[in-house]
């Protein structure tokens, strides 16, 4: 079954003065329900920042009301709360996964940008390959980016948050790249919708996430309202919290993908 997605990426070029400026563009595209997946990142039952934790907790009810509709469309539902895979031994959807085939790709491929929008590949790949390809971030989260001063760095989660429901017969869990990926070739997924936190750190970075499938050749596109990063506003570019998010989903649209608003799959 088709499902409509309204899409937004932002694309690098040149004005008619010559001038090199971002222009954002919003394309819907229909993308069948078979080739596609929608993957949870890290939405654990806990955090080491308050702040944090109270924002995931405003988006929960959100969450599993779209991996719910996005099930019921057809998506393959991946959950990866990573490092906590000892609390799902046993659990059909996590057996389901370690069933798959790990895949390795023998390269890694180029990223969406450097391959498809010369401007940037100049800017951040000048020699043309993936490796060399990764901008950096537009916010400071050096200091690992909590807006309550009293928090201290340290493993918080045991599971994924209770609010977000496992189907036994049809979901997976893993937090495995290679099983993830396996997973998504195994039935010939190119497309995965991914939400989740945080936007500038598991979003970005781990092994099945943004960018890791990204180079893999897979369509990635984050669901930009259901997603929140670590940022803290004494950090530049000194904005306040909401901001820096945006400016987060902004790179990975410049970048990495595309993002879509969470009414396109309820």
């Amino acid at each position: 079954m088709p499902i409509a997605l309204h899409q937004r990426r932002q694309v690098l070029e040149l004005d008619d003065n010559g001038h090199i400026r971002w222009r954002v563009v919003e394309e819907t595209i229909e993308v069948e329900a078979s080739s596609t997946a929608l993957l949870l990142c890290d939405v654990w039952d806990g955090h080491w920042s308050r702040g944090a934790r109270e924002r995931l907790e405003e988006l929960i009810p959100s969450m599993n009301q779209v991996t719910a509709s996005a099930r019921d469309s057809g998506l393959l539902i991946v959950h990866s709360p990573s490092d906590t895979m000892d609390f799902y031994e046993g659990h059909a959807a996590r057996v389901r996964a370690q069933m798959t085939d790990p895949v390795e790709p023998p390269q890694v491929l180029p990223a969406p940008a450097a391959d498809g929008d010369s401007l940037v590949a100049g800017l951040y790949a000048p020699n043309g390959t993936a490796q060399e390809y990764d901008p950096p971030l537009p916010i400071d989260d050096s200091d690992q980016g909590s807006t309550t001063p009293e928090d201290s760095p340290s493993k918080q989660w045991r599971r994924q948050h209770a609010g977000i429901e496992i189907d036994d017969e049809r979901d997976l869990i893993s937090d495995e790249g290679a099983v993830v990926y396996g997973a998504l070739r195994a039935r010939g997924i190119d497309r995965v919708l991914l939400m989740g936190v945080h936007t500038n750190m598991c979003v970005l970075h781990r092994t099945f996430a943004i960018k890791a499938m990204a180079k893999r050749g897979i369509h990635m596109i984050l669901i930009r309202d259901l997603t929140d990063s670590m940022y803290n506003p004494a950090r530049p570019p000194y904005v306040d919290h909401d901001e820096g998010t945006r400016l987060v989903v902004g790179y990975v649209e410049k970048f990495w993908g595309a993002s879509i608003d969470s009414a396109d799959l309820l």
